[in-house]
């Protein structure tokens, strides 16, 4: 029987993250067919921090996943938490309206904020640090127009300053026409955020079921059926689907695409580091992103493009390490660009830069978080609110912006 979502494999390579041996997840397999308030299919980045959410706000959680907790798309993360979203602000303003573009951005800041109270409330240790990000002058915004972006940030209220090349160097020893530093983002162990997560949801009454393959979904007067290839149902009030790039089936929509990224971290050279650790990215198609993770390595990932199948994205492994390796060794000559963990994996864009989030049209009860974009954790934690309001009878102020419409 067909699932409900499109199955990918994935990822694959060697996530860094995978490297350290995590606590086991409580999970359990569904063996008969049960009642439940609130079903969450998805255990990875998306669901882990709705269902945390839904749990602060006292409803009764269960938990879906064909695979299992923190196996699938959240270990390919590099886990840059930025509040920029892939569109810059400009441009996004054109595709959606100059006050929705400020809202949309001003959300993504209080994303990076909503996950770091959480993370400091649960105890959690996941390497978590605030940071800096360079957003560097490429092929898509020359230093002209980087510096038209800092300028809407500025007015907008965004912590955003424009560097020109000599105060870009000063910095950084970086050589580049131009930049914007910017300040409120962070970074973090994806697997530890993931892994801790379900472990505090599951203390906290959570029912995690895997392996479980849904099939089918039902909306039907006062909540949703959900049907497995086991032969089970749930009868639920309310349903999330917290896929990732598994996007439902019934879900066709011409202006998402899953694209394939490739990453990989070197072996650790503290003394090696940039300054003050800051985030990096640049403005370019392919663009470079690159970070240091707790141990002094380097992760440095980028030179995307359109998924097609997993055995071509997992072909091209090596080749995009080298090509990756060559900007990475332009930007800092000095390092050593020598790959120890390589990766790569599916990710998703809209033609926003924005996720979708809420309610499902013509399927009452069920609600959806897509974090379509480079901000998929951030957009997660944005998910968490906008869906825990929206299940309590709250309208939440920026709801609209990333609703699904029919």
């Amino acid at each position: 029987m067909s699932g409900l979502t499109r199955k990918r494999d994935l990822r694959s390579g060697r996530p860094l993250w995978l490297a350290t041996r995590q606590p086991a997840t409580p999970h359990r397999p569904l063996t008969r067919s049960i009642k439940a308030e609130i079903v969450v299919i998805g255990a990875g980045v998306s669901g882990a921090l709705v269902t945390d959410a839904l749990l602060l706000a006292g409803h009764d959680v269960t938990v879906l996943d064909r695979r299992g907790p923190v196996r699938g798309s959240t270990a390919a993360s590099t886990a840059l938490l930025q509040f920029e979203i892939d569109t810059p602000l400009i441009q996004l303003g054109r595709k959606i309206g100059k006050d929705n573009a400020i809202r949309a951005y001003w959300r993504s800041t209080t994303g990076v904020d909503y996950l770091r109270h959480r993370i400091m409330e649960l105890g959690i240790a996941c390497d978590f640090a605030e940071r800096e990000t360079l957003y560097l002058s490429g092929d898509q915004l020359n230093a002209t127009a980087l510096k038209r972006e800092v300028a809407a940030r500025q007015k907008a209220g965004l912590r955003s300053i424009y560097l020109d090349r000599g105060e870009l160097r000063r910095i950084s020893g970086i050589e580049r026409s131009g930049a914007s530093l910017s300040r409120g983002s962070g970074e973090l162990d994806p697997v530890k955020l993931v892994t801790a997560l379900w472990r505090s949801a599951s203390l906290r009454g959570a029912r995690i079921l895997s392996p479980v393959e849904v099939t089918d979904i039902a909306s039907r007067r006062g909540g949703v059926d959900i049907l497995t290839s086991a032969g089970h149902e749930i009868a639920a009030r309310n349903l999330v689907i917290a896929t990732g790039y598994e996007t439902p089936k019934f879900l066709k929509r011409s202006d998402l695409k899953i694209v394939s990224s490739w990453a990989y971290a070197t072996k650790p050279q503290t003394r090696a580091l940039w300054p003050e650790r800051r985030l990096i990215w640049e403005a370019s198609d392919p663009y470079l992103y690159l970070r240091a993770s707790a141990d002094g390595r380097i992760i440095v990932g980028g030179e995307d493009e359109d998924f097609s199948d997993e055995a071509k994205r997992d072909a091209l492994l090596p080749q995009k390490v080298e090509a990756i390796g060559r900007k990475l060794k332009r930007l800092f000559p000095h390092v050593d660009v020598t790959a120890d963990y390589a990766w790569t994996g599916c990710f998703g864009q809209s033609d926003t830069g924005l996720p979708l989030i809420g309610a499902l049209p013509g399927r009452p009860h069920c609600y959806a978080v897509l974090g379509y974009g480079g901000n998929g954790i951030t957009f997660s934690a944005i998910a968490a609110q906008i869906i825990q309001r929206e299940l309590a009878g709250h309208q939440d102020p920026d709801a609209k912006l990333f609703a699904f419409r029919r």
